[in-house]
């Protein structure tokens, strides 16, 4: 099964120090060969622009570390269609966040589950796993 990954979700996982912060629901997911996972092209903006400002501390460039994490984690990039930006505009303003918005409408157009912990989600009818 494919599964989209919020920020949040992707650097937990790939941080040990806060793996323990995933359900026992994302986890068991991981765990499974047969599942597929997706990082979103606005996860890689979004965590590009937190290093910038200062907000993620990443020890290393930014590129080579995500490419290297999502390599070692098989996690494919997810890229942003035209149909996903013109979903944003369809979506109601339960979350402002326009990286969460993306995510949003990619999960929506593509009909594929998200694993987030945001309950907010719920609000634009997503399959949100957590």
């Amino acid at each position: 099964m494919k599964f989209l990954l919020d920020t949040h979700t992707f650097l937990w996982l790939i941080n040990q120090l806060y793996s323990s912060k995933l359900s026992e629901t994302v986890y068991r997911l991981f765990l499974n060969q047969e599942n597929q996972f997706y990082l979103s092209i606005a996860s890689v903006w979004e965590i590009a622009i937190k290093v910038n400002l200062g907000k993620l501390d990443i020890a290393q460039l930014i590129g080579p570390f995500i490419l290297e994490q999502l390599q070692e984690n098989e996690i494919n990039l997810f890229d942003i269609r035209f149909q996903h930006a013109i979903k944003v505009a369809e979506l109601p303003l339960h979350h402002r966040d326009p990286f969460d918005r993306i995510i949003i409408a990619q999960s929506l157009v593509e009909d594929i589950p998200l694993l987030s912990k945001d309950k907010v989600f719920d609000a634009y009818g997503i399959q949100r796993i957590w």
